[in-house]
């Protein structure tokens, strides 16, 4: 197959995904990697071209990639995940109106343009964490346990765009991150950033009955499949906090091999001869070279100039639950 990966340059030198791009080369599929913040790029041709069997985002919130992926998605062509459904998680606060709608346990959700606007909030829902609607990777994420808080925090919140404020879901110190790959869902537990004093070893964790069931609803809901959900377990159950269209899937075993495998799946590859397990039978260098850290010097980006790809590629995921409500205005919360 070939495929084309969008990976922002915050992620040039992380693993997930290049280590998947790496290992896909060594099954001998052809793997194109745009860097959609320093590429330059004849979108309308490559795109109308249809000369990958899928687009791949791995970037940023607010980062130029799931323009490009959208752009794929709107010609008909095969996106991992469903470029709408990426949409409705990237935006954290549409996010959280989708999910309550949908009856996920999820904090009650307050939304401001400018930070001085969450002094409105109640003081009965304080403590609260703010952070950015379109905020990755933990970024500007604030713990703020009373309104005279706000005006410290203010100078760290301006320039962020929209905010979103949720009350604060007391909790351990742990945060629960559940991965989804391949049908599979894979439970890990690490510390919360709000809790830098309390460490906590980052290793697998059993999966209880009500997690599992309220991450599999997260991915009918807004129609992912390779995705990741942060879960507080908080007084009253378990708590959706955040969600990740392509997490770094962290203490899943084989994770390289199991997200290449889904993304072939998910590329459409029913009739590929899907790998079972790690490339034993490559040649030693190949199979050498699958098993080292990715370097980006190593992978190239070929994506202008392909040529046209016989067929049509239609279908952006195997899921659809979100598509018809990613449109829909957010209401406040």
């Amino acid at each position: 197959m070939r495929l084309c990966f969008l990976v922002e340059e915050h992620y040039r030198h992380d693993g997930m995904p290049l280590d998947v791009v790496r290992r896909l080369t060594a099954w001998g599929h052809q793997v194109d990697v745009l860097r959609p913040g320093n590429s330059l790029l004849a979108v309308s041709e490559a795109v109308r071209a249809g000369s990958h069997d899928a687009w791949v985002l791995k970037t940023v919130s607010g980062g130029p990639g799931l323009t490009l992926l959208e752009a794929a998605a709107a010609v008909g062509l095969t996106t991992v995940n469903d470029a709408r459904s990426i949409r409705g998680v990237r935006d954290k606060a549409l996010a959280s109106v989708i999910a309550r709608n949908s009856g996920l346990p999820v904090p009650v959700t307050y939304a401001a343009a400018r930070w001085e606007r969450l002094a409105e909030i109640p003081e009965s829902e304080f403590p609260l964490v703010v952070k950015p609607a379109d905020g990755s990777s933990g970024r500007a994420v604030r713990f703020v346990p009373t309104p005279g808080h706000l005006a410290e925090l203010g100078p760290e919140l301006a320039g962020e765009g929209l905010l979103i404020a949720q009350p604060y879901v007391p909790n351990s110190g742990t945060d629960l991150k559940v991965y989804c790959v391949g049908g599979e869902l894979y439970a890990t537990e690490r510390s919360s950033p709000l809790h830098p004093g309390r460490p906590v070893r980052e290793r697998q964790v059993p999966l209880g009955r009500e997690v599992e069931r309220i991450v599999t609803e997260v991915g009918t809901v807004f129609g992912l499949d390779l995705y990741g959900v942060d879960v507080l377990l908080g007084p009253d159950g378990p708590m959706v906090v955040d969600i990740n269209d392509f997490p770094s899937f962290r203490q899943v075993p084989d994770a390289v091999s199991r997200v290449a495998r889904a993304v072939l799946q998910l590329a459409g590859g029913n009739g590929v001869d899907l790998p079972t397990g790690l490339p034993a039978r490559l040649p030693a260098q190949l199979s050498a070279q699958a098993d080292q850290p990715a370097h980006p010097e190593d992978v190239t980006a070929t994506v202008a100039g392909a040529s046209a790809h016989a067929g049509t590629h239609t279908g952006a995921s195997a899921r659809t639950g979100v598509a018809a409500q990613a449109a829909a205005p957010v209401g406040g919360a």
